[in-house]
């Protein structure tokens, strides 16, 4: 599968069935060879004029399973959400 194949795919929390949101990039392990987190944009500001400040990162020991057009998750969403560097 490549990174545009998964950014096409929409993210969706199990534990409160809400949508996060699409792929927007992934975190790769050059030792390990593998793919070890995906990251999803946060909510948006104020009416989403003013962009983003947070994004979810979520390791990829959470994803429970990936379809044609979704990738179930489960995770805490306050706890993967974090400050965009």
């Amino acid at each position: 599968m490549r990174l545009c194949d998964l950014r096409e795919k929409e993210v969706i929390n199990c534990r409160d069935c809400r949508r996060l949101g699409y792929v927007c990039d992934i975190v790769f392990d050059i030792c390990k060879m593998c793919i070890t987190h995906i990251i999803v944009p946060g909510p948006c500001k104020i009416f989403g004029i003013l962009g983003r400040d947070h994004e979810y990162v979520i390791s990829c020991c959470n994803i429970k399973q990936i379809g044609v057009d979704i990738i179930l998750v489960d995770v805490d969403s306050e706890k993967c959400l974090v400050k965009c560097e």
